[in-house]
């Protein structure tokens, strides 16, 4: 039997217990052909860089399946019916991933490096008005006239 990994998208409208009762269906569809689910991963509701089927969020859910080609296959042509499956896609890897995908793994922003290697600190802030600029004794416009004409 082949491994895979197998992502899956489902719409923005189905609940997260309705998306795990897809993956249990497709669970099922697996074990009946002779294969078995490892990992199973919810990402949760994200947001999709184009839309798809007019929805801008999709549930994401990963898959590790060891199976024959058969089962994939029959998996498939059953998402391609079911009208909440907005996508899906089948790797065959050389191994599954040992622990979290990158997908859950959680890096908290502040303890990676600067991408340019700059490492000044916080910036400052400036609240709700920006950085001040003084203008100081400048004379106004030359295309307008002065201040205090200004309606």
């Amino acid at each position: 039997m082949a491994l895979y990994e197998h992502v899956f998208l489902a719409r923005q409208d189905v609940s997260a217990q309705q998306v795990d009762a897809l993956v249990e269906q497709y669970k099922g569809v697996i074990e009946a052909h002779g294969g078995k689910v490892g990992r199973v991963e919810n990402w949760g509701l994200k947001s999709l860089t184009y839309r798809i089927k007019k929805n801008r969020k999709a549930h994401y859910a990963l898959m590790d399946i060891d199976a024959p080609a058969a089962a994939i296959q029959e998996m498939e042509r059953q998402m391609r019916i079911n009208e909440d499956v907005l996508r899906y896609m089948t790797i065959a890897v050389e191994a599954h991933e040992e622990g979290p995908s990158a997908m859950m793994q959680k890096r908290d922003r502040d303890d990676r490096p600067r991408r340019d290697g700059d490492d000044r600190g916080p910036r400052r802030d400036f609240g709700d008005r920006g950085p001040r600029r003084d203008f100081g004794d400048r004379p106004p416009r030359g295309d307008r006239p002065p201040r205090e004409d200004r309606a």
